[in-house]
Order: C-alpha cells, then sequence, then structure tokens
C-alpha cells in the first residue's frame, strides 16, 4: 500500500509542537469527575492512586502502538480505515457504527450531566435541574457547530487554554495546603477479590480521563522527524499527563476524606472551595465548567462527521438525508441525529454508566487495533513505516494484555452495561448487510 495521502502533507511539526498536541488532546474534563468513581471503587487512596497510575502506563503503551498504524496507514477516516486494511470492510464499520450510536453521543451526554450537575451546584438550583440544563448546553454546542466549524474550532482554542487553568491552580496549591486528612496509601479490610474488583473498576474509570490518545499518532505524517519525535512526545506527553492526573487525585484525597470523595461528582468544586475560600472555589468551578463545555465541543464537532462520513459512501439507513450539509458546509442532519441520540442518554443514564459503556466499548476496538500492528507486521512487512512502535513486540501486548483485563473484569462486573455495549455494537452487522447489498 503506498501512503499516498502523506505526500501532500507538509512536514512541518516538530518535537515541541507534537508534544503539545499530545498534551491538549488528551488532557479533558474527566480529571476532575472520575475521582468520584475511581474512589467509590476502591475505597482506598492508594489503590485510587495505582489506578490512575495504570491507566497512564496502559495510555502510553496503547499511544505508541496505535501510532505505528497512522503512520503508516495516514488516511482519512484513522481508526475505522487501521480496521479496514487489516481484518476487512465491516470490522471498519462496526467502529463507525459504535461511534455514531454509542461513543460520541454518550460522551457528549455524559459531559451534559456534568455541567448540568456543576451548574446546579454553583447556583443551588435542584436536582431536577440537572438534566434541562444538560440538554440546553448540549444542544447550544451543536446549534454553535451548525453555524460552521470556525465557529467550533473558535471555541475549542479557548476552551484548551481555560481547562488548563483550574489544573495548575489546584495542583499548585493543593500541593502544599495544610492537610487535615489522614492519607493512608494502603488498602484497608480488604481481600484479594475485593482488591481486584475495586481496581478494575478504578482501572476503568480512569481510561475516561485518558481517553482521546487513539487520534494521537494521525499528525506523524506531517512531522519533521517521525521516528525520533514521535515516540518522544508521545511517550512525554503522556508520561506527562499521568504525573499530572496523580498530582490533582493526590490534592483531592489531601482535600477530602474518601467518603466525601467516593460517588460524589461535585468533589472537585468542594476540594476548590476547600483550598480557595467561598469565591476562590467558584471562580474555578467556573474555570470547570469552561473546560466540561469546551470538551463537549470538541466531541460534537468530531462526532457529527461520523454519520456524514459512513452516509457519503451509502452505508446507512436514509443516507442520503445523513450526507446533506447546510449552508455553511455543516452536516446538519448528522448533527441532528447525534443530539437527539444524546438527549435519549441524558434521560435514562447517568455520569459514570455512560462513560463505563463508552470506553468498555471502544476497547473493545482498541485491542483490535493492538493485534493490528502485530498483525501487519507480518501480512504486509512491505507497508511503509515511518515509524516503528519501539521495543516491538513487548509494548502491544502489554497494551493487548492490559485491554483484556478491563473487557473481562468489566464483563464479569458490570455484565448487564457490558452486553448492552456489545449488543448495540453487534445490532450494526444486519445494517452493514442490507446496505451492502443495496448499494451492490
Amino acid at each position: 500500500m503506498k501512503n499516498t495521502e502523506q505526500t501532500h502533507l507538509q512536514k512541518n511539526i516538530g518535537l515541541f509542537a507534537a508534544f503539545s498536541t499530545v498534551m491538549g488532546t488528551v488532557i479533558g474534563a474527566g480529571v476532575f469527575f472520575k475521582v468520584s468513581s475511581v474512589t467509590a471503587s476502591t475505597q482506598s487512596a492508594g489503590l485510587s492512586l495505582i489506578a490512575w497510575l495504570a491507566g497512564g502506563l496502559l495510555t502510553i503503551c496503547g499511544g505508541l502502538t496505535s501510532a505505528e498504524l497512522a503512520s503508516a496507514i495516514p488516511v482519512t477516516g484513522g481508526a475505522i480505515k487501521y480496521l479496514e486494511v487489516t481484518y476487512g470492510r465491516l470490522t471498519g464499520y462496526l467502529l463507525g457504527w459504535a461511534q455514531m450510536l454509542i461513543y460520541f453521543p454518550a460522551n457528549i451526554a455524559a459531559l451534559s450531566i456534568i455541567f448540568g450537575t456543576q451548574f446546579a451546584n454553583l447556583f443551588r438550583l435542584s436536582v431536577g435541574m440537572v438534566v434541562p440544563v444538560a440538554i440546553i448546553c448540549g444542544a447550544s454546542i451543536t446549534g454553535i457547530n451548525l453555524l460552521g466549524s470556525k465557529h467550533g474550532a473558535r471555541l475549542q482554542s479557548i476552551a484548551l487554554v481555560a481547562k488548563l487553568i483550574p489544573i495548575i491552580v489546584i495542583i499548585a496549591f493543593g500541593i502544599f495546603a495544610s492537610s487535615n486528612v489522614h492519607l493512608s496509601l494502603l488498602p484497608d479490610r480488604f481481600t484479594t477479590g475485593q482488591t481486584l474488583t475495586g481496581f478494575s473498576g478504578g482501572l476503568l474509570a480512569t481510561l475516561f480521563a485518558y481517553d482521546g490518545w487513539l487520534g494521537i499518532g494521525a499528525i506523524a505524517g506531517e512531522m519533521k522527524n517521525p521516528k525520533r519525535d514521535l515516540p518522544l512526545a508521545i511517550g512525554l506527553g503522556l508520561t506527562g499527563i499521568t504525573v499530572v492526573y496523580l498530582a490533582i487525585n493526590l490534592v483531592f484525597l489531601r482535600t477530602l476524606p474518601i467518603s466525601d470523595l467516593a460517588g460524589n461528582l461535585n468533589a472537585a468544586s468542594m476540594a476548590a472551595g476547600q483550598l480557595f475560600g467561598g469565591i476562590g472555589g467558584k471562580l474555578v468551578t467556573i474555570g470547570i465548567l469552561i473546560s466540561v463545555y469546551g470538551a463537549l465541543n470538541g466531541y460534537t464537532m468530531t462526532g457529527m462527521r461520523i454519520p456524514y462520513a459512513m452516509a457519503t459512501e451509502d452505508a446507512l439507513p436514509m443516507s442520503k438525508h445523513l450526507k446533506k450539509l447546510s449552508k455553511t458546509s455543516v452536516p446538519y442532519i448528522a448533527g441532528f441525529l447525534q443530539l437527539a441520540i444524546a438527549i435519549f442518554m441524558m434521560a435514562i443514564g447517568s455520569f459514570d454508566l455512560l462513560t463505563d459503556m463508552l470506553i468498555f466499548v471502544m476497547w473493545i476496538f482498541n485491542v483490535l487495533i493492538f493485534y493490528a500492528v502485530i498483525k501487519l507486521r507480518r501480512t504486509q512487512p512491505e507497508l511503509e513505516r515511518p515509524y516503528k512502535v519501539p521495543l516491538y513486540p513487548f509494548l502491544p501486548v502489554v497494551a493487548i494484555l492490559g485491554g483484556l483485563f478491563v473487557l473481562v473484569t468489566t464483563i464479569i462486573n458490570q455484565p448487564i452495561l457490558a452486553m448492552t455495549g456489545i449488543v448495540i455494537t453487534l445490532l450494526g452487522i444486519p445494517v452493514y448487510l442490507v446496505t451492502n447489498r443495496k448499494s451492490s
């Protein structure tokens, strides 16, 4: 396979620009809110921090592994195309189907619920206002994107800076602040089975905060020296993110007892209030709200283009409608479909339920992507690879085993959630067969 698209890309990205891209892509709103489900699962400060560390290490292995496919197959479509090249069209189609029905709408729904929860907490609204505020939030982001891609891109740039401010402020003040909380790094009264269950639930929760790494390798074709700089940028960037996540969670654990953190989606705001007082805490909460809004924008902007791309190949029912563009060149029908699914999810799901499902489903495909690196090395050795995963095959194997651990423990501990995600994904098979027959 020739890297035909790569020849049109300008190679002007250096190490620092690539490093910044990694940091900006992965750091999101999840770090503020996953402390609640991680601590609820582990019931231990030490086990919580181990879960965050393990999530970071798994993400580093995954990022370094998948980047080889991105550099070898630098075509529009990303992960969908990697799966198509390796396993055939159906596997790639199922990823697009899962992204359209689960991954992007569930992200939008979960983050909208978080926005509604934080907004209601900040302005002391009733719990009944969370979902209405969430729906307004999600709809407003879709509306902004329907105005044209430049408006969404501008909002994304603003949010990129805004989301770093509360993280830096909380870490800078919280690490050195005095604390009355007794911080024990050893699990208390845990059996081996309880520890494994708690750790696996905590690890699954952390992976939402680390999500976003899959697209990082796409910049390989525009890098000056991808062979040298891409592994450095991914390794240093994801290591930096892991350190930041460990630091901010250490602050949360030093500021509030486990009982106040576990299952509390307002934990970050409470910690900010404890550190900075009433007004300072509210300012940090506003920064978190802006961060959530920006993360929502990124998922909305990218997500609405998945059904549009599939519709352009007549791969979906009602493709002729889904591939329509507005006067501002935005796939508006696809955007409305995505919003409708997200609103349905807001009405029936919680933040943790939605994020656990989307992470579980995506890690099914992540494991396939990791194995694709090994398979293509064997079946297509002549494929041009500007970047090769270091320490091969150790890192791909670690990524695969880590991914399988996440999947198997989720199936054991949350069977209904896992089966729901699997069934929705597999529903894409009959749709694929029908649409494929019609097009042929």
